[in-house]
């Protein structure tokens, strides 16, 4: 037998040298989707992959230098969110890392992609419709169901779907404990603090937009998207330093109204909200040293912004000195306090009542 024939079972062939039959797709080899194919800057190893986080690390650095200039600021506490501000597994890669900051890479006024590790956080994102670029699995894809899960999740919204090793998931996520699957979230692309008065102006109704004022955790802003959408507002201000972003923690706190609700973000808090009376808007404080209750606002049919700060702290001074009025939220024992979202979900009801919108 001469050293060129065709041994069995190698090359597809038979002992014969004839082609092996194919399955037809049917077999236990079948090739499964993966999805669309990802663009050159999320594909692991490519120039472009790593030309974006060289990038990513360089603005990062930046900012967190500008974050050192500005002085410290104790964010200890929090906002009374569920959890707090501990590690979970919502937060990105970037606060994973050590060294990075929160704030991570700057688009413009927007923020760096975020990285959701872990199989049952990425489930969960994706069963929440959270924006996402692309879905990084390791090997071995068929050993967990919420794997599968996850890969059925991210084909049926057309995500697209990357292989990647160990080595490649450790330096995607930071390190952090991904069990073979992370999520790569879309940044979001934030509004102007102008783009809420014209959406008002759209609807017809007077203008309804709640401004946060050191509230940091995530799910809260979510939580406030929220009530925002169900009462009738038309969106949400955020300052671009020291604050909640939109995150996938965000999205999932939601429940998807950040898909119909546009958060904004302002440079500098104070000044918006004097450009939002230059506009005609009144500003309303939550305070629970205001003296007006929410349900009794004699403005509340106007055009309106509900300014609403962190839990324990309230609103800072200037942002205080800045409101026309402050209101405040009766209740029974003046030691309660509340935190954001549900603060901003009672005074938006009493708005909505105020005009008579439907809830």
């Amino acid at each position: 037998m001469s050293g060129d024939t065709p041994r069995a079972g190698r090359g597809g062939r038979t002992k014969a040298g004839k082609p092996r039959p194919g399955t037809g797709g049917r077999g236990r080899d079948r090739l499964e989707g993966k999805g669309p194919t990802p663009p050159a800057h999320l594909r692991p190893g490519h120039p472009a992959q790593r030309r974006a986080e060289a990038a990513a690390r360089a603005a990062g650095t930046r900012s967190r230098r500008g974050a050192a200039e500005d002085g410290p600021r104790n964010q200890a506490g929090g906002d009374g969110g569920p959890g707090g501000e501990g590690r979970s597994a919502w937060k990105s890669a970037g606060e994973r890392r050590a060294g990075d900051g929160p704030g991570g890479r700057q688009r413009g006024l927007g923020d760096a992609a975020e990285v959701v590790a872990g199989r049952n956080a990425v489930v969960e994102a994706l069963r929440a419709g959270v924006p996402a670029a692309a879905l990084y699995a390791g090997p071995r894809r068929d050993a967990d169901d919420r794997v599968r899960e996850a890969v059925d999740l991210a084909a049926a919204a057309g995500i697209p779907m990357i292989e990647a090793g160990r080595a490649e998931l450790d330096r995607l996520t930071g390190d952090s404990v991904h069990q073979g699957l992370a999520l790569r979230v879309r940044p979001y692309d934030y509004a102007a603090a102008g783009d809420l008065i014209g959406r008002a102006d759209e609807t017809g109704r007077p203008a309804l937009i709640v401004a946060l004022d050191g509230v940091t955790d995530p799910r809260n802003l979510g939580a406030v998207a929220r009530s925002v959408a169900a009462f009738g507002g038309h969106g949400v201000l955020i300052p671009a330093r020291r604050s909640a972003r939109v995150t996938a923690g965000a999205w999932k706190a939601s429940a998807g109204a950040l898909a119909r609700v546009p958060v904004a973000q302002a440079p500098n808090l104070t000044r918006a909200l004097a450009a939002y009376q230059q506009a005609g808007l009144f500003v309303v404080g939550l305070d629970a040293a205001g003296t007006t209750p929410v349900g009794d606002l004699e403005v509340a049919d106007g055009p309106l912004v509900l300014v609403v700060g962190s839990e324990g702290r309230g609103l800072s001074r200037l942002v205080g000195e800045r409101c026309d009025l402050l209101a405040r939220i009766p209740m029974a024992a003046d030691t309660e306090s509340l935190n954001a979202g549900i603060a901003a979900g009672i005074a938006l009801y009493a708005v909505a009542q105020a005009r008579q919108i439907p809830s």
